[in-house]
């Protein structure tokens, strides 16, 4: 902190940027090198891949692991699961999120306070202890080893909806009053009101959910058993703990391959951050502010 004429302006020493740098620096390659290994191995032959040790450049480039997912291992299929799965649902919570946003900032809504808190506290209660009596309901409901029941399960997210209904606040109150005394209605006022100036909070929630959902794990697991239902995660769980050839007589997966997987996993997540990352920002930081 350096004190001015003009009063105390916020600034680092030299000495402060230089340990700021270092441990954003630290940080950096916390994550980076595990990734950078990951790319290295994935791009190895078998051999390079399966020795011990952590790879930071190549022995020899190979792709054959990425051609042992899609013609050995047969990813394609789960991959397009993911896709399907994790955008379909996603496109439905946020139209519900912002649904259920706009109606938590109505003034008039009886309860608001309460409905609000039992969102909230729905946000407590850890999702895996739930995963047993939503088994036994899907069950019940013929959802099991279907699309309809990956996508209808967990469509509704507490977050996404007061991150919403958050961002919601931050638009001027009186610009739906002006609309309702013009006779506007409310699916008017909401679609050409609200949504358009809450673009960055739809993509903050879009970017989440999709995220969230394409990484789901837990929820596939206790909903899907056929194969052809696979999602990605499941599909690189299933190649991960494959049993070696003395206990089931299949080959193990190569190292190179499972890298290669795993780098394919992420592709779709580095995609949509490049075109959501100008909303993220603001969304998140609007997303927060209160009435």
């Amino acid at each position: 902190m350096k004190r001015t004429n003009r009063g105390i302006r916020n600034e680092l020493t030299a000495p402060q940027k230089t340990i700021a740098w270092l441990v954003l620096g630290l940080i950096f390659l916390t994550m980076a090198i595990p990734m950078w290994n990951v790319i290295v191995m994935s791009t190895s032959t078998a051999l390079d891949a399966a020795a011990s040790g952590m790879k930071l450049w190549w022995s020899r480039f190979s792709l054959e692991g990425y051609k042992y997912v899609f013609e050995v291992t047969k990813l394609a299929r789960p991959f397009l699961n993911s896709l399907f799965v994790s955008t379909v649902g996603t496109v439905i919570q946020v139209v519900l999120s912002a649904f259920a946003g706009y109606v938590l900032i109505q003034k008039e809504l009886p309860g608001r306070k309460i409905i609000t808190s039992f969102i909230m506290l729905t946000m407590m209660i850890p999702g895996d202890l739930t995963l047993i009596s939503v088994y036994q309901m899907n069950k019940q409901l013929h959802l099991l080893n279907s699309y309809t029941g990956l996508i209808l399960n967990g469509l509704i997210s507490g977050f996404s909806i007061l991150l919403m209904r958050n961002y919601f606040t931050s638009v001027p109150y009186s610009l739906a009053e002006s609309a309702r005394i013009d006779g506007a209605s409310e699916f008017r006022i909401f679609g050409n009101i609200y949504l358009p100036i809450s673009k960055p909070g739809l993509a903050t929630v879009f970017f989440i959910e999709f995220v969230g959902k394409w990484n789901s794990i837990m929820l596939p697991a206790t909903l899907v058993t056929e194969q052809k239902y696979y999602t990605l995660p499941l599909m690189l769980k299933a190649m991960i703990l494959q049993t070696d050839v003395s206990q089931s007589g299949a080959a193990m997966t190569p190292d190179n391959a499972i890298m290669a997987a795993i780098v394919i996993s992420t592709v779709p997540l580095l995609l949509i951050y490049v075109f959501a990352q100008r909303f993220l920002l603001s969304g998140m930081t609007l997303g927060a502010s209160k009435e």
